[in-house]
């Protein structure tokens, strides 16, 4: 009897380290598409509504994509240590929830994009409090994401890299 317990040990391993390839690989494809939307944070003075239109359609794109990446690390980490995917599913809340504020403030300059004008020196309280609240939505946003990016590749070096070789 003790005799099959180290094949059995064995194919367990061995179905962990495929199921964990496949997720590896789901998300390297998910990166790449990711890196191919090119999404930036930084806060440009713009002042058309068009423009504003096309960043939060390239923002909504762009943060779909992430958070199909980001659940894909989640499955890859929960296939490993359930305890961290669970810290790490607290992370991609706390994403979500950063990225719907900063949806609702860009719409709001959407409506009034001329309160990014530098050169208004007429600025109403209102205007710099949403010229306030956008960077510093963006930079939580952007900092958030570099978190948890991070994060994954302590996991990685960690806990994935020996499995995946």
């Amino acid at each position: 009897m003790g005799a099959h317990l180290p094949m059995f040990m064995n194919d367990d391993a061995e179905n962990r380290q495929k199921m964990v390839k496949e997720h590896s690989d789901k998300l390297a494809k998910l990166g790449i598409e990711l890196s191919k939307i090119q999404f930036s944070y930084k806060v440009e003075e713009k002042t058309s509504k068009e423009y504003w239109q096309k960043r939060i359609e390239s923002f909504d794109e762009y943060n779909k994509k992430a958070l199909e990446y980001y659940n894909q690390i989640f499955s890859l980490i929960k296939n490993i240590e359930k305890e961290e995917s669970e810290r790490f599913l607290l992370q991609i809340s706390r994403f979500r929830q950063l990225s719907s504020s900063l949806i609702e403030i860009m719409k709001k300059i959407e409506e009034n994009p001329s309160v990014l004008n530098s050169k208004d020196r007429q600025q109403s309280q209102w205007s710099r409090e949403l010229k306030n609240n956008i960077t510093e939505e963006s930079n939580k946003c952007l900092h958030h994401e570099r978190d948890m990016n991070s994060y994954f590749r302590d996991f990685y070096e960690k806990s994935l890299k020996n499995i995946l070789e």
